[in-house]
């Protein structure tokens, strides 16, 4: 069922606004509801000005390439904001400083800082999402994260005000940010060393073999389900490990499978809903905490309103 049009309480913006819009073919799931509204905004004073006259009681928040974001089937109420290409720039700068925007891609980012010698961030050719994600969450693999390259962070509030953080103002910890959670990021800018574009490109196509042989890339996935929990609560077990030993390896649900090949990851293999994916997560986390005693935390950011036919999780 669509949702009321609330576009009478929106303020006039240069970008696109659009109602009920299906968000299923945004996300790497395909799954999900609409959005009572997708805002894909001009640039940022376009967006300024679309926070600041925007009523707080309207929700507002933003949706990337939702590479790790599942949309639940009674869709997102409020605005979903998605940010276009005036929102990917890379800039660079001089000793080894570069800039990107939100919408950049992780992968893009290090494949240009690789072409200026900026070594570092080879370790976000391995990250399937944007920059605004992986400030978010504090994103990171093979033993790096967003945390450790990171210089500065430019957002917005949820009145349009700019405002600007250090790295420790972030608060970063495991695949997390303290940051207030209405904070729209903007761009940010990073920090890398010298190295030679040769070494930097043989690692990322290194990062990429790997991740093909282990990884379900070419699947309707979306990348890690859980965290890893803490290694003296799980006796070093990382959370695949703690899935496969509880027998949620190949697991199925409705549409919904967890993978053969990586059992950290969920798979849309046969038409899922966005419920059957979530409770086959929720099955699993059950399993690891009545086997192993371990309580899974969801990496995969969920998001949006369950339809009354299917249980809700938070």
């Amino acid at each position: 069922m669509a949702f009321p049009s609330i576009l009478h309480r929106l303020p006039k913006v240069r970008g696109k606004l659009r109602e009920n819009v299906v968000l299923a073919p945004y996300t790497w799931f395909r799954v999900g509801g609409a959005a009572q509204v997708l805002f894909m905004p001009e640039d940022t004073a376009d967006l300024a000005l679309f926070l600041a006259g925007t009523p707080l009681d309207i929700p507002v928040q933003v949706l990337g390439v939702a590479s790790n974001t599942l949309v639940r089937d009674g869709g997102v109420p409020g605005v979903t904001i998605r940010l276009g290409p005036a929102f990917a720039e890379i800039k660079h700068y001089d000793n080894f400083y570069i800039g990107a925007g939100a919408a950049c891609l992780d992968a893009k980012l290090s494949k240009v800082a690789g072409a200026y010698s900026i070594g570092g961030l080879e370790f976000y050719s391995g990250i399937p999402g944007t920059i605004g994600g992986a400030l978010r969450m504090n994103a990171g693999c093979y033993g790096r994260e967003t945390k450790d390259v990171l210089y500065k962070v430019i957002a917005l509030d949820r009145r349009g005000r700019q405002q600007i953080m250090s790295v420790k103002e972030m608060e970063y910890s495991y695949r997390n940010s303290n940051a207030p959670m209405d904070l729209i990021f903007i761009e940010a800018t990073f920090k890398g060393y010298e190295r030679s574009p040769a070494l930097i490109f043989t690692e990322m196509a290194n990062i990429k073999k790997e991740r093909e042989l282990s990884q379900p890339i070419r699947e309707k996935t979306g990348g890690s389900t859980f965290k890893n929990p803490d290694p003296k609560l799980s006796g070093g077990r990382s959370a695949w490990k703690l899935i496969h030993d509880a027998g949620g390896r190949g697991l199925k649900i409705g549409g919904a499978l967890m993978s053969e090949k990586h059992c950290n990851f969920m798979i849309n293999h046969q038409n899922a809903s966005a419920a059957d994916l979530e409770l086959l997560g929720e099955t699993i986390r059950k399993k690891v905490m009545d086997s192993e005693g371990v309580d899974l935390s969801w990496e995969i950011r969920r998001i949006g309103n369950g339809t009354e036919s299917e249980p809700r999780y938070e």
